[in-house]
């Protein structure tokens, strides 16, 4: 009997992507395996995040990197490090930083959701935000104006899907904020394969999930230099105490970075390529929609698909009826109100794609019948 079937669970079809509601992503079986040989063994647990720190520095060509319950955690104490260092009285001040650079940066067009504000995981360290520009766009010299204020403790900065404003020179962005002594640290939480990108920045520290395309089990990665990454973990003698990592998940990241290191990616890329051009074939061949391959708008080296809904269907009825279906086939409605909908492949097979082109089939059939 399997977990779906003992604990009365739904079996769903993620075609939406690392997302979190759903699970976020599938792990390997390698992975599963040391997380199930780590379990019933004891560690000495600073020497496990010693272990962790150089595998994440060998696979990314950083100096460091520190291991946190999450991605959304890795912000907090990545503020909380740069606001408190090492100190042991500020580290246990916290959440109280009155007498501490206490202001963090971040452009408008960059605040983020993804289940929550990265404007509060920002303010949960104790820290303030001050927005630089506006929604729409963001310039150095705005961001340079802001960092001129006083008790900055960094910049934050967010490479992601989710950002709609203007892009931005993340380079220029970090040269601005170490002309003025202030760290900057880049939130990539779904972007590990662009990892060595965001560190070429020059940043401080980048931010990744652990649990997304590097398919570990639930972690945050902090990437970044030698300081920065000592002062993270430093703070689980304060408020990173209750944003830990288990010893499974560090084991389990250690296993996915060891995959990680030896995979053919030129191969894994053509795979995903492949994988998104022929579905885009099937998807064109049925009455009612108009599909294309997406890539991804922060520059992951993976495409979606893009379908375009016409012929009097409705996008978001589409979408709805394909999570009321059996098994439920959950996809992005982001754009749904421009009667489009987008699709990830990445962790399905070719039975789980063949099963969403038959399900659009059959909800496009059934719609053209109703009218």
């Amino acid at each position: 009997m399997g977990t779906h079937e003992r604990h009365r669970l739904t079996e769903v079809i993620n075609a939406r992507g690392t997302y979190t509601p759903l699970g976020v992503s599938r792990s390997s079986a390698g992975v599963a395996a040391a997380v199930a040989e780590a379990l019933p063994e004891f560690f000495v647990m600073g020497e496990l995040a010693d272990r962790a720190s150089e595998a994440i520095a060998h696979s990314t060509g950083a100096q460091a990197g520190a291991i946190t319950h999450c991605t959304s955690a890795a912000i907090t104490l990545a503020v909380a490090a740069a606001m408190a260092g090492t100190d042991p009285d500020r580290i246990a001040t916290l959440p109280d930083t009155s007498d501490m650079h206490n202001r963090v940066i971040l452009p408008a067009g960059q605040v983020v959701d993804y289940g929550q504000s990265v404007v509060q995981a920002i303010r949960l360290a104790g820290a303030s935000v001050t927005l630089a520009g506006d929604e729409n766009r963001c310039s150095i010299d705005d961001l340079d104006d802001a960092l001129a204020g006083p008790d900055i403790a960094c910049l934050l900065l967010v490479s992601s899907r989710l950002v709609t404003s203007e892009p931005m020179d993340l380079t220029a962005a970090v040269r601005a904020a170490h002309r003025r002594g202030v760290p900057a640290i880049i939130d990539g939480a779904g972007q590990f394969p662009r990892t060595a990108d965001l560190l070429a920045t020059g940043a401080d520290a980048v931010l990744i999930s652990a649990q997304k395309y590097l398919a570990a089990p639930t972690a945050g990665l902090v990437v970044g230099t030698h300081r920065l990454v000592r002062a993270v973990r430093a703070q689980e003698k304060g408020i990173g105490r209750g944003m830990k990592p288990t010893k499974e998940a560090i084991v389990g990241v250690l296993a996915a970075l060891e995959e990680w290191h030896a995979m053919d990616r030129a191969k894994w890329e053509a795979d995903q390529a492949a994988k998104v051009i022929a579905f885009v074939a099937g998807a064109n061949e049925l009455p009612g929609l108009a599909a294309e391959v997406l890539p991804d708008p922060a520059g992951l080296p993976l495409s979606r698909v893009l379908l375009t809904v016409s012929g009097g269907i409705d996008a978001t009825t589409l979408a709805a009826e394909l999570e009321a279906g059996t098994p439920p086939i959950f996809v992005m409605t982001d754009r749904s109100l421009e009667g489009q909908l987008v699709l990830e492949l990445v962790p399905l097979d070719a039975d789980e794609l063949e099963i969403i082109l038959t399900r659009l089939a059959m909800e496009l059939q059934a719609t053209e019948k109703a009218d």
